[in-house]
């Protein structure tokens, strides 16, 4: 990843996280709680790729496994977060640019319910049953309805965003170009033209100066 990538996709997943849980955890909503960190991996992963994406999710998840008051065995978000970010970047748009708001809302649903089955299963197997007395059908319901009422606002600016921060290789291109373009002008307009201009004018003059010398002696000889 660049450096810019990470900056930023460490910058905006801290802020996420915070927000996550000095905020909408506190709201006491019913079901889930809204999932930004999980929003957060989706709009940078539909910009940067599959690649970045899983890497951004691992990173993600795994913070958010470490921060309190989290009471599940580390690795466990990271795992989920990690292949949600990898899925979602193999369908970002062209360009990383939105067409309509269709594709990314129904990537938003479906990132949200895979992520708490993949949640459920990956606790099935490790033996935590703690959210049965909350039900999955509950769970499933209330993360993809905040996720979807949450994407609108947060998705699209967090995309702009990371294509922003992204530096153009087209740009990067003409602007070399240019500089190649200057550099040889510079070199030809500064040396090898230059130079034999001053030549061929040195030599004119001294053609010229013979000719004159010639005339000279040629008048003194007829005087």
């Amino acid at each position: 990843m660049r450096f810019n990538r990470m900056l930023l996709s460490t910058t905006l997943v801290v802020v996420a996280l915070v927000l996550q849980v000095s905020v909408l955890a506190r709201l006491h909503l019913p079901g889930a709680v809204p999932d930004l960190v999980l929003l957060t991996v989706l709009a940078l992963a539909m910009v940067y790729g599959h690649v970045s994406g899983a890497l951004i999710g691992f990173g993600a998840g795994l913070l958010a496994d470490l921060v309190p008051p989290a009471d599940h065995a580390a690795g466990r978000y990271a795992l989920v977060l990690c292949v949600i970010g990898y899925l979602a970047g193999l369908v970002k748009p062209e360009n990383g640019q939105l067409k309509s708001a269709t594709g990314p809302m129904a990537v938003v649903v479906a990132a949200a319910v895979g992520a708490t089955l993949l949640y459920a299963l990956v606790g099935a197997l490790v033996g935590d049953t703690a959210a049965r007395h909350v039900g999955l059908g509950s769970l499933l319901f209330t993360a993809a309805l905040y996720d979807l009422l949450l994407a609108p606002f947060v998705v699209p600016g967090l995309m702009a965003l990371a294509r922003r921060s992204e530096s153009n290789p087209l740009g990067e291109t003409n602007s070399s170009a240019k500089t190649a373009d200057v550099s040889s002008g510079w070199l030809s307009s500064g040396t090898g033209l230059r130079i034999g201009s001053q030549r061929g004018g040195l030599r004119v003059k001294a053609a010229k100066a013979r000719v004159a010398r010639a005339g000279r002696i040629k008048g003194v000889k007829r005087l």
